[in-house]
């Protein structure tokens, strides 16, 4: 069974992840592990209440397949926790690391970014939010996810594309992906 681990903070996206959560769980046999800073319960941006199943200091890439970093405001902070260490820990255990919206300025403080194809929500995020960020020659303007050896990237208003390029990361058979896709698009396509 694929296991993800969640990174959530105060003011979590609900959105960006939650067909992980939900989909993945439900329908593909994925695993979820929520975490947040020391453990602590947090708030999403809707409201949502989150007891979280573990600390985030207590992560280690051998229990997991991939990492995920839930976007939020809290990345555009100096209260953002440092997940720099810990997403080079799973790049180095040959893992997968996943960032959707604001959680792509943890990669790219963390200099993931500097050398692989990515998007976020704008390049002028990224520079906007990491004087440290080298990346630019690699950003892609892009409406989807990007996956570049190992590292996920995908703008806020793009969930389900990220979930789909999460799933194929952690195995999930391409006709599960297909279908996934297919069933979220299918509103898209009405008239």
């Amino acid at each position: 069974m694929p296991k993800i681990v969640i990174v959530l903070t105060n003011g979590y996206a609900d959105w960006e992840c939650s067909f992980l959560n939900g989909i993945g769980q439900a329908y593909y046999n994925v695993e979820t592990t929520k975490v947040t800073p020391n453990g602590d319960n947090v708030i999403s941006m809707g409201g949502l209440k989150t007891i979280p199943d573990d600390a985030l200091e207590t992560i280690r890439p051998d229990a997991f397949d991939a990492m995920v970093l839930c976007g939020g405001t809290i990345w555009e902070t100096a209260d953002a926790p440092d997940t720099a260490s810990l997403a080079r820990s799973f790049l180095d255990a040959d893992k997968t690391v996943a960032a959707i919206c604001g959680g792509t300025l943890a990669l790219a403080r963390a200099g993931l970014l500097d050398d692989r194809r990515h998007t976020s929500n704008a390049a002028a995020f990224l520079t906007g939010n990491v004087d440290a960020y080298l990346g630019q020659s690699h950003y892609v303007d892009a409406v989807t996810a990007i996956d570049d050896r190992n590292v996920i990237t995908a703008p806020g208003h793009a969930p389900a594309r990220f979930s789909a390029a999460v799933f194929r990361a952690v195995g999930v058979d391409e006709p599960a992906v297909s279908e996934f896709l297919g069933m979220l698009s299918a509103e898209h396509s009405q008239t």
